[in-house]
């Protein structure tokens, strides 16, 4: 079997366990025991959420820039460690509500480089023809981790509390993902004597094919039209994505339904974030990314319209998996968009500025819906402009042009 698929492999099990299944997708479930226990209102709470996205989203650009230098393994394995240990602390956390804060941006910082950015830059090394199907599979960690972790964090804070909770969830991250991605991640296939797709192998003293290192640098990246209408797309749509995703479980169970359902509404969310990776990475081996990406975002659209409408039981699973799916084509298109405007000369750096956005947006949705919450008693007012903000993303991205084919598939 070609080794691109053991790439892939591990980077379904560091994503499993990553920020995105871990932090985002249990948030919910620890959101009412932290505010009966500390008193603390759901705005103040999320906020902490915030603020570990922004420390990320300050860090990404530098782990990008690390990536393209350095390479994958020396960022991955580190950072999944220091996760796994800041998620454990938790157990000691107090009433203050800064050491709430503290960890989280703690979370943010150590985390950022075992987001889908190495990930995404590995796996583009390896694979040309058939990248949109590997990172597809690849990401799909995050929508299988989102899918098991919502309910996992559930039955682990009803058996022994929402503390004993987090330590369970650190130690896996270190037990499995740090060991995974640390034996298994090989930089680019040339240095196994491959090509990438692993169409041939390369006869000895052969070297790099010179198409795999074409593209824009960083700065050039940012003068192209392209690269900021994708950045404000994917802020916009991480806004709304990560907001009705922190806050469905809330959502749902003002709404009558019971703390058991409302996390498996969560857990079916997640499952179809799994199904949007895979699927998505299919389609962009076939079709324009930038359509495929704009059908996405319109099934997300119309989940956050059955949440604004007041949706509960069935309606509301229907709902959540709408939701799944659009956020579950988000972080594989980025990584695949970039490689086909921007190339592979700066792929980390250019990627880590767009998954910048992303992460930012990703701690303002919660925020924002935490907040209207406590202003209003309803998340409707929020719910209503998350509607409107999905549909000027897939506005914008409607205007990107063709892209720019940075690659060689054969070597010159």
């Amino acid at each position: 079997m070609f080794y691109g698929w053991w790439i892939v492999l591990a980077s379904v099990v560091g994503l499993f366990l990553s920020i995105a299944p871990v932090v985002t997708f249990t948030l919910g479930v620890f959101l009412k025991p932290l505010s009966q226990e500390f008193n603390w209102n759901r705005a103040e709470i999320s906020f902490a959420y915030t603020l570990c996205t922004l420390a990320g989203s300050a860090a990404l650009p530098i782990i990008g820039r690390v990536v393209d230098r350095y390479g994958v393994r020396t960022v991955v394995a580190p950072s999944l460690l220091l996760f796994g240990a800041c998620l454990t602390s938790l157990y000691f956390l107090s009433a203050h509500l800064w050491h709430l804060y503290a960890i989280y941006l703690a979370i943010g910082l150590v985390s950022s480089g075992s987001t889908p950015l190495p990930y995404a830059r590995v796996i583009s090394q390896w694979f040309d023809k058939k990248r949109g199907l590997a990172l597809g599979l690849a990401m799909a960690g995050v929508g299988l981790g989102s899918f098991v972790m919502p309910s996992l964090a559930h039955a682990l804070v009803t058996a022994g509390g929402w503390r004993t909770a987090y330590v369970c969830l650190g130690f896996l991250v270190i037990v499995i993902a740090v060991p995974t991605v640390g034996l298994l991640l090989k930089e680019t296939p040339e240095l196994l004597g491959l090509r990438p797709d692993g169409e041939a192998i390369l006869p000895a003293g052969a070297t790099e094919p010179q198409g795999q290192r074409m593209g824009l640098s960083c700065r050039d990246a940012w003068r192209t039209g392209a690269f900021w209408l994708l950045a404000v797309a994917f802020f916009l749509v991480s806004v709304a994505t990560s907001g009705a995703i922190v806050h469905l479980i809330p959502l749902l169970t003002d709404r009558g339904v019971s703390a058991q359902s409302a996390a498996f509404a969560s857990s079916l969310s997640g499952g179809t974030v799994l199904v949007g990776r895979v699927w998505a990475g299919h389609l962009l081996d076939r079709f324009f990314a930038p359509y495929v990406t704009i059908g996405f975002f319109l099934a997300l659209t119309l989940g956050l319209l059955l949440l604004w409408s007041g949706a509960s039981g069935s309606v509301a699973f229907v709902a959540a998996m709408f939701v799944g799916l659009g956020l579950g084509a988000e972080v594989d298109i980025i990584g695949y968009l970039v490689g086909r405007y921007f190339g592979l000369l700066a792929f980390g750096e250019i990627y880590g500025y767009l998954f910048a956005a992303f992460y930012l947006g990703a701690g303002v949705g919660p925020f924002l819906m935490g907040r209207g919450f406590d202003t209003t008693g309803s998340y409707s007012f929020v719910l209503g402009t998350f509607v409107v903000i999905t549909l000027v993303a897939s506005g914008l991205l409607s205007q990107l042009g063709p892209y720019r084919l940075w690659e060689r598939i054969q070597p010159v």
